[in-house]
């Protein structure tokens, strides 16, 4: 006789199961999504499925060190992100809002990546027809990338078995759905599942993978954190109010998480900008408005100069307000304290609003003495001299310490044309014009003209 199948109730949303119905699931708590299904045998489904190879084990020496090479994507920008180029055997999760970019980017990418493998492209939320008419616009005739059109993760798998890409594309890990995490394509439990499935395979197969996902109205990446965890790098793909696009990791095993990468969107798609610092400076004939600064900040191994403006109005309401979306709102506060604490310039009865020329958004500690020379300009209503570039770390005693790589700072500020350095001593041969120890000899330094006093 043979024997009955068991049956259990699968959550069709987390893919929680139970030995009988329930109403509502203990794990995600949504109501009436239990269905019947078969039990599981041991072994089954498509991870289980796959041939096991062997553990072993061997010693470090005996490593070759070119299995962990790098493949170059063709764009500088990209690899300086990355960490050097495409990390063999690697997961890379890239998030941005809708239409900011990310399918172009990825497929300029693998088209002009320098490696003879195949590239294959899943696209499971355009059409075959679709993709091929933007690789027409971008110029991209694509003989070694591979195209296939659906989410289904056994046929995606399938098709990896048989092409043997060196680089893979999944667009976007939400439409990713499997018959064994579910019914419903789209959930955390499917996005989890394809997602762990997609990198085992690469490590498997020394080749390297490319995860798009979506953002919330939040902008952080839709979906479970654990999907951040699972891979090794997070890029994320942010845009400011032109055309100009920037691209940084918060996450990167293979390289630093300091580096940015810029571009411009143009009708022939995504442009390395040869020149950042020309994007973030607005060009003037004769002296500067009060409230302007130029900062010279690090991105990463990258000196950019950055035009940071400050406007001080009375309050309004009964507390000072910081507004500021470029710069952390905190470090305006706390620079704003500072200056009223050892210049006795009152900042407390004033709103403040802080703004990058650009939109860079800035974290670097040492645009805090321009950030503080442009309130005190907007205050005192004192123009900073012209072609004057500012770089320090302001500490709460109003003292300016030191900042990382003052050479290439002053080095990019000359180049550009500008004509003295204000910052803190240096150990560096190249040191600044004005060397100033703390807020008190700075302010002085640039405003020591009778006519400005």
């Amino acid at each position: 006789m043979k024997k009955q199948k068991a049956l259990v109730y699968k959550c069709s949303t987390c893919g929680h199961e139970e030995a009988k119905w329930l109403g509502r699931c203990p794990d995600c708590g949504e109501w009436n999504t239990f269905v019947e299904t078969s039990a599981a045998v041991q072994g089954s489904g498509q991870l289980a499925g796959r041939q096991q190879v062997p553990v072993t084990w061997l010693p470090l020496s005996s490593i070759d060190a070119d299995a962990g090479s790098r493949i170059s994507s063709g764009i500088d920008e990209f690899d300086r992100v990355l960490g050097g180029g495409i990390m063999k055997r690697s997961a890379i999760l890239i998030g941005g809002e809708p239409g900011i970019g990310k399918s172009t980017l990825l497929l300029q990418a693998v088209a002009s990546a320098e490696t003879n493998g195949r590239v294959l492209y899943v696209s499971a939320e355009e059409s075959a027809g679709q993709v091929r008419m933007r690789a027409d616009r971008l110029g991209i005739k694509g003989e070694r990338i591979e195209l296939c059109c659906t989410g289904r993760l056994e046929d995606i798998e399938a098709i990896m078995d048989a092409v043997k890409p060196v680089i893979i594309v999944a667009d976007s890990v939400q439409t990713l759905h499997s018959d064994e995490a579910g019914l419903t394509p789209g959930t955390l439990n499917q996005m989890k599942y394809c997602s762990y499935s997609l990198i085992s395979w690469v490590k498997e197969h020394d080749a390297a993978l490319f995860l798009v996902a979506h953002v919330t109205k939040d902008g952080v990446i839709s979906g479970p954190k654990t999907l951040e965890h699972m891979v090794d790098t997070v890029i994320y793909f942010e845009q400011n109010d032109g055309d100009c696009r920037f691209l940084r990791a918060t996450k990167n095993r293979f390289g630093s998480v300091d580096e940015i990468g810029i571009f411009t969107m143009g009708e022939q798609g995504l442009s390395v900008v040869e020149d950042p610092s020309l994007l973030f400076l607005v060009r003037r004939e004769g002296e500067l408005p009060p409230g302007v600064a130029t900062a010279a900040v690090l991105e990463g191994t990258r000196p950019l100069l950055v035009e940071i403006q400050a406007l001080t109005v009375p309050v309004k309401g009964a507390m000072s307000r910081v507004f500021s979306d470029r710069l952390d709102s905190a470090r305006v506060a706390r620079v704003a304290a500072t200056l009223e604490k050892h210049l006795s310039l009152r900042l407390s009865d004033q709103d403040l609003y802080v703004n990058v020329a650009g939109g860079i958004r800035i974290t670097e500690v040492g645009v805090e003495l321009a950030l503080a020379c442009a309130l005190y300009s907007a205050r005192t209503g004192l123009p900073i001299p012209a072609r004057v570039a500012i770089a320090g770390e302001l500490s709460l005693t109003g003292e300016v310490r030191p900042v990382q790589r003052i050479a290439g700072r002053i080095k990019t500020s000359a180049n550009l044309g500008f004509d003295t350095f204000l910052g803190p001593q240096s150990e560096s041969l190249d040191a600044p014009d004005k060397v100033v120890g703390d807020i008190k000899a700075a302010i002085k330094a640039l405003f020591s003209d009778e006519k400005r006093a």
